[in-house]
């Protein structure tokens, strides 16, 4: 019965009046389609991304030109070469068409290059836009923002589900912008488009500007402890030229600031809008010397190490306590005072493992003699201009001479 069915099928086959193939009334656009098609569900496991792309099957054919050449005037000649009327005719066959054609297909079209940014332009990455400049805020009326920068500190896609649109997406842009003199905002913006959102959230960083004091236009006024949530600073102010320790976003807060140097570390929750958020609440709750003077009562003295430690007083009170005045239990450690009594804990160093190693104090022993050496040559190298010493003026016999030069008659006798 099986056989009997099959033979029936290709019967109705064989004797079918349509001979034309059913692919013939499809059009290329319906083809490629189909090759180049995943459905959503596919889609959305990511099938869709090693699929080949639509290629253009007619590159490098005209209008009037295939494989046998012929001459058509007004179609791919002109009708008129001079006063001569050009009449239709063939013309001899290119050998090297087909092989042309072949080669200009394999040609992959190139890709849109993206910008090229140097690095110091790049930002924190090569791809997001997190640490990257967008210019100045723009100008309000006849109020201008000359000299200011902004900076994007986060950018990240939001979504939220409305009753009509259902599930809409918003890109959230977290900017900060200063002069680098003091003066600095931060604000959030969000926008369907992110240029949109960019635009938003620096004109209203613009309008949210905040001045923040600073030692020696160099660095934080004092050490201070901030928090906001979970997020917890530790601040510490450094001396010149030590730099910027901290974290990446704070590093960018401080140049919009005009802080050069600063240690910072960053303990609990690291959501970047409460590290900036607690960062800038640590920095405007700082006390000049001025007030913490007037609230002890008490001259305000600093001493530094490259000027021998000698005493500076850097503010002074109207009324000055008596040292009968001051209790003996109050606390006068400047740095404990303005951190409201809290003691940072400073976790001990550990030596490395190798240290215990026998062999390691058989290498000390080996490298007394030479212990400090790169140093000590650096020091008399700055000093003298040479491997000299105090006692080189005393000892002249004792001067290191420079090793003569191997001549070019020394090198032939050789």
């Amino acid at each position: 019965m099986i056989r009997t069915c099959l033979l029936r099928v290709c019967g109705l086959v064989k004797n079918s009046p349509r001979n034309v193939p059913s692919v013939s009334n499809e059009s290329a656009d319906e083809l490629w389609k189909g090759v180049t098609t995943v459905s959503n569900a596919g889609r959305r496991r990511g099938r869709a991304k090693g699929l080949t792309k639509k290629r253009d099957l007619n590159k490098g054919q005209q209008i009037g030109v295939g494989k046998i050449s012929m001459q058509f005037p007004g179609l791919n000649t002109p009708v008129f070469r001079g006063k001569e009327f050009l009449q239709q005719q063939k013309l001899p066959v290119d050998p090297e068409r087909e092989e042309k054609l072949a080669k200009l297909r394999k040609i992959r079209p190139m890709k849109r290059m993206q910008m090229k940014l140097s690095p110091l332009e790049r930002g924190w990455t090569s791809v997001h836009i997190g640490g990257r400049k967008f210019g100045p805020p723009d100008p309000i009326g006849e109020d201008t923002f000359d000299g200011f920068e902004t900076w994007v500190l986060e950018s990240k896609i939001v979504n939220h589900m409305t009753g009509n649109l259902g599930r809409k997406s918003n890109i959230s842009i977290f900017v900060v912008t200063g002069n680098s003199n003091g003066l600095a905002g931060f604000a959030l913006a969000k926008a369907p488009i992110q240029k949109a959102a960019i635009k938003t959230a620096k004109n209203r960083a613009g309008q949210r500007l905040m001045y923040i004091s600073r030692y020696k236009e160099h660095t934080v006024l004092h050490d201070f402890f901030t928090q906001f949530g979970n997020t917890k600073i530790y601040v510490k102010k450094m001396h010149e030229g030590y730099g910027l320790v901290c974290h990446r976003a704070i590093k960018v807060c401080c140049e919009a600031i005009g802080i050069k140097d600063m240690y910072a570390k960053v303990e609990g929750c690291i959501n970047l809008q409460h590290i900036i958020k607690a960062f800038f609440i640590g920095l405007l709750q700082q006390k000049s010397y001025q007030q913490l003077a007037d609230e002890k009562q008490l001259h305000l003295v600093e001493f530094k190490s490259e000027n021998g430690n000698y005493p500076e007083v850097v503010a002074s009170p109207s009324k000055v306590r008596k040292s009968e005045e001051v209790k003996s239990n109050e606390n006068l450690d400047f740095t404990q005072y303005v951190l409201g009594g809290k003691v940072i804990l400073q976790k001990k160093k550990y030596p490395p493992f190798y240290t215990k190693h026998p062999l390691y104090q058989t290498k000390l022993v080996k490298m007394e003699r030479v212990r400090n050496f790169d140093k000590t040559r650096i020091k008399l190298m700055a000093e003298y201009g040479a491997l000299h010493s105090f006692l080189t003026e005393k000892y002249p016999e004792a001067k290191l001479l420079p090793k003569p030069k191997r001549s070019e008659n020394n090198e032939t006798e050789e």
